[in-house]
């Protein structure tokens, strides 16, 4: 027996916002919450349905329902999703993914084809680590290794070091302060497995199996999703659109909300969203 939909918003913290025809379904990324699309839904509850949640471990989330052995790969997380979707009975969903959750709704759209109509990938990156001479992900596994190493040892500095990488906008520090203090707040157990899943991962083989519309947002200067990544995905994932905005960091909804909302509302206007 599935279990009660109590138990799921529960667990994932669903906030529920707007009562559009279509429904918006926002994944954070790794390290962040729901909360980091505060800029974006007044945007959008007008016109649509907003469905907000945390993953496992991460926001106000039911850490007690983290599962060591399943949440070690992203399909766990895509799992989630899908159960997710399911237990709320959402039809015709747009999937929203930032960074790592891009990949996760690429897998999840695999699980159980038709779960969603279409997909905003914001930052995404099928493999972070270079395959030369064919890919260019932005590290060298020496680089990604040397990053889980602090994160086991010293995971505070790692959070320090990555969060001001990530956000950019150095004459912004309250973006990089606020991440920063996203990274902190996780179990820190949690964040090296969850790390490991997303920076050792290599979903280059998914991008052509995604058989929906699929909206890519890359910021112009990324240092986690080179503007090689945008060049592959667009290469190999049938109906993306890509496009690269003015916008530089990892968190174009963060700094440049007005942008990547004036991109999406274009995008959703041409596929009749």
């Amino acid at each position: 027996m599935s279990e009660p939909l109590s138990v799921w918003t529960h667990r994932h913290a669903v906030v529920r916002r707007g009562n559009g025809p279509r429904t918006l379904l926002f994944a954070h990324g790794f390290g962040c919450d729901q909360g980091m699309w505060r800029h974006l839904v007044p945007a959008f509850e007008n016109d649509y349905s907003l469905v907000l949640f945390d993953y496992i471990g991460s926001g106000r989330s039911d850490a007690s329902a983290y599962d060591p052995v399943r949440h070690v790969t992203l399909s766990g997380y895509a799992e989630d999703v899908v159960g997710l979707v399911n237990a709320l009975d959402l039809k015709d969903v747009v999937f929203v993914g930032h960074s790592a959750s891009a990949m996760v709704g690429v897998l999840a759209s695999q699980m159980q084809p038709g779960l969603f109509s279409h997909m905003v990938m914001i930052g995404p990156s099928p493999c972070y680590i270079n395959h030369p001479p064919d890919y260019v992900g932005g590290f060298e596994r020496s680089d990604i290794d040397a990053m889980l190493d602090m994160m086991e040892h010293n995971f505070e500095a790692w959070a320090d070091a990555l969060a001001p990488v990530v956000m950019k906008h150095a004459d912004r520090p309250e973006l990089a302060e606020e991440l920063d203090a996203s990274f902190c707040a996780l179990d820190p157990s949690i964040a090296r497995r969850w790390a490991r899943a997303i920076f050792l991962a290599d979903n280059r083989a998914d991008l052509p199996k995604v058989q929906i519309p699929s909206l890519v947002l890359q910021c112009s200067d990324d240092a986690l999703a080179p503007l090689a990544v945008g060049d592959y995905i667009a290469r190999h994932m049938p109906q993306s659109t890509v496009q690269v905005l003015r916008a530089t960091g990892h968190c174009p909804h963060m700094s440049e909300p007005d942008e990547a909302v004036a991109v999406m509302r274009d995008y959703f206007r041409n596929q009749g969203i």
